[in-house]
């Protein structure tokens, strides 16, 4: 049976302690690993605002509780990044330290971890805006 048709990501990855866990995996990996040295470059050198946001906007993506419309309206994911040279090597970055995360806490093969990175690519190449 298709888990994915009987709950949301959200649910099945763990709900909130879960997202948020994974946020901070990615903004440690993002923070310290030479593969994202670029990535880390255009952040803030604090990044407790950009793991809020991106929690918050996990929560909803994945089908949880919209925190990040209730707090900041609607995300418009790609408008919010244009201020930002977003190509082919900051993509790869940001999903690098994303499935880095998300193998470190889900270990192995699942129907969920091909669905979330099949999702986190899509999105993740939607916000390029620099060949």
């Amino acid at each position: 049976m298709n888990q994915l048709l009987e709950s949301t990501p959200f649910e099945l990855l763990g709900g909130e302690t879960a997202v948020r866990a994974l946020v901070d995996r990615f903004y440690d990996i993002m923070d310290s690993d030479p593969v994202t040295k670029s990535l880390r470059a255009i952040h803030r050198d604090n990044l407790d605002e950009s793991r809020e946001r991106l929690y918050l906007f996990l929560c909803g993506w994945l089908g949880g509780p919209q925190l990040y419309v209730e707090k900041h309206g609607h995300p418009m994911l790609r408008a919010r990044h244009l201020p930002f040279r977003i190509d082919e090597r900051m993509r790869d970055e940001w999903l690098y330290a994303m499935f880095k995360a998300m193998d470190e806490l889900h270990p192995g093969e699942s129907e969920l971890k091909n669905h979330l990175e099949q999702a986190f690519w899509r999105t993740a190449d939607f916000m390029r805006n620099a060949e």
